[in-house]
C-alpha cells in the first residue's frame, strides 16, 4: 500500500509550504474556495508542475526525481478539464492508460483489451466505446478519463474535481467507485457534502496554504465555513450515514480568516 507525503511543497505564490499526508488506502479530500491552490497542489503531485520548494514523496521516493513514465506507473490523474482535443475513440483513449507499462513499440495484449473493456463497463461507457471522444458530453468525458486512470493500475489516484459535469447519480457512482479501488486517493472537491460523505479526512486550503485538516466531522464546522467560505451554515449528522451534512442558511458573512493550521 502507498503513502503520499508533502513536505513544505511550494509553487511560487500559488502554493505556500504545504504539508499533508495521505495514508495507505485513504481517500483524502482537498476543499477550499476557488483560487485557494487545490489544483496547483495536485499538479505538483502528478507532475505537470514542478514545485519551487519542498518535496512530494510516495513511499519515501521523491516523485519529481522519477521520470515521467516511472511516475505514470505509480500515479494516475483525472484532471479537472477533460477538453476535447483527443481525436480518438473512447476505447482508444482508455487504452492509453496501459502505455506506462509498455515499451514504445508494444501493442495491446488480450489482457490489456480485457482491462479496457472492464473499465468501460465499470464507468458505464461500454455502449459508447466506439464514439469519438470529442463528441461526448462533459460528464461522459469525465467518466472516460476515470476509466483511463483505472487501466493504468496506479498506486496513487489524483482527481481534480472528478464530479464536474456529472449528474447526481454519476457523482455518487464515481466517488463510490474510487473508494473501492484499493488505491490511495487524493482529490479536490467543491461539494462539501460529497467531501464529508466520501473522504476519510479533509484538508482545507486558503490563499495557497493548507490551513487545517482532520476528519470530515472535525473540519466541517459552522465556524470554519464562516471563516473560509464566508457563509452562514449549520452542520448536522446525516440521519442515515452519520456523515456531516452542511445546510446553508442565507447571506454571505465574510471569510478567509484562517491563516495557519
Amino acid at each position: 500500500m502507498t503513502e503520499l507525503r508533502l513536505h513544505g511543497l511550494s509553487y511560487g505564490s500559488r502554493l505556500r509550504s504545504a504539508d499533508l499526508t495521505v495514508r495507505a488506502g485513504e481517500t483524502v479530500g482537498l476543499i477550499g474556495p476557488n483560487g485557494s491552490g487545490k489544483t496547483t497542489l495536485l499538479r505538483c503531485v502528478y507532475g505537470t508542475l514542478t514545485a519551487t520548494a519542498g518535496r512530494a514523496t510516495l513511499d519515501g521516493d521523491d516523485l519529481h526525481a522519477l521520470g515521467p513514465k516511472a511516475r505514470a506507473r505509480r500515479v494516475a490523474t483525472v484532471p479537472q478539464d477533460s477538453g476535447t482535443e483527443f481525436e480518438l475513440t473512447v476505447r482508444e483513449l482508455v487504452a492509453l492508460g496501459r502505455s506506462p507499462h509498455k515499451r514504445f513499440w508494444e501493442g495491446d495484449t488480450g489482457a490489456d483489451r480485457d482491462r479496457v473493456e472492464a473499465a468501460l463497463a465499470r464507468v458505464g461507457l461500454a455502449e459508447l466505446a466506439d464514439r469519438p471522444f470529442p463528441t461526448l458530453s462533459g460528464g461522459e468525458r469525465q467518466r472516460a478519463l476515470v476509466a483511463r486512470a483505472l487501466v493504468q493500475d496506479p498506486a496513487l489516484l489524483v482527481l481534480d474535481e472528478p464530479t464536474n459535469h456529472l449528474d447526481i447519480r454519476h457523482q455518487l457512482d464515481v466517488l463510490a467507485l474510487v473508494r473501492t479501488l484499493g488505491t490511495t486517493n487524493l482529490l479536490a472537491l467543491h461539494d462539501l457534502n460529497l467531501a464529508g460523505a466520501y473522504c476519510d479526512r479533509l484538508y482545507v486550503m486558503v490563499e495557497g496554504r493548507v490551513v487545517t485538516g482532520g476528519t470530515p466531522a472535525e473540519v466541517l464546522t459552522p465556524a470554519l465555513l464562516t471563516a473560509v467560505y464566508g457563509v452562514d451554515a449549520e452542520v448536522i449528522p446525516h440521519p442515515r450515514t452519520g456523515s456531516p451534512t452542511v445546510v446553508y442558511l442565507h447571506s454571505p458573512v465574510g471569510g478567509h480568516k484562517l491563516s495557519t493550521m
